[in-house]
């Protein structure tokens, strides 16, 4: 399938089944210089608290997102999106599936590591509201390469959302 144009296109986001993990390991391939495995896939899919979605559309798998359940936060592991349809808002689609399942008084953040080197997916998060809250040194096993840990807050994109008017108490 071939996509024309720049304009954003709409994915279904669902849940990854066993039959989808061919087209997810030629996404994972072709977006990342040192890709999981499929045992990497089976072995954090078969943890209770790990979770993988798939990003459909017409019937073929255009991206994927793998994350962990924790207590107060949800920790993305690994996404990439199909390179014909980067840039069209697949990415976008599939986090705002998981920051629509935060809640006030349960899981409030979504937190994620990116490659220092990766100034694209850096941007891309930052757009999204994500915030860098520190450096990880040496935090790849496959490089000596350091990451920046990101972060989505439920509480400060609601403040920030909504303008604070100082002045108003005042006002009689």
């Amino acid at each position: 399938m071939k996509l024309e144009g720049n304009r954003d296109i709409e994915v279904h986001v669902r849940w990854l089944i066993r039959r989808d993990m061919p087209e997810v390991l030629d996404i994972e391939s072709t977006s990342f210089e040192f890709p999981w495995s499929q045992e990497d896939f089976i072995s954090c899919l078969q943890q209770r608290n790990c979770i993988g979605m798939v990003a459909e559309l017409d019937g073929e798998v255009v991206g994927y997102i793998v994350y962990e359940m924790g207590r107060s936060d949800f920790h993305v592991l690994n996404l990439a999106v199909r390179p014909d349809v980067r840039r069209r808002g697949v990415g976008q689609q599939m986090i705002a599936k998981i920051v629509s399942k935060l809640r006030q008084g349960q899981r409030t953040e979504v937190r994620l590591e990116v490659r220092e080197t990766n100034l694209a997916a850096q941007l891309f998060f930052r757009r999204l509201g994500f915030q860098a809250v520190s450096v990880l040194k040496d935090f790849y096993e496959d490089t000596v390469e350091d990451a920046y840990s990101m972060m989505y807050h439920l509480e400060s994109q609601t403040a920030s959302a909504t303008p604070h008017n100082r002045l108003r108490r005042f006002a009689g």
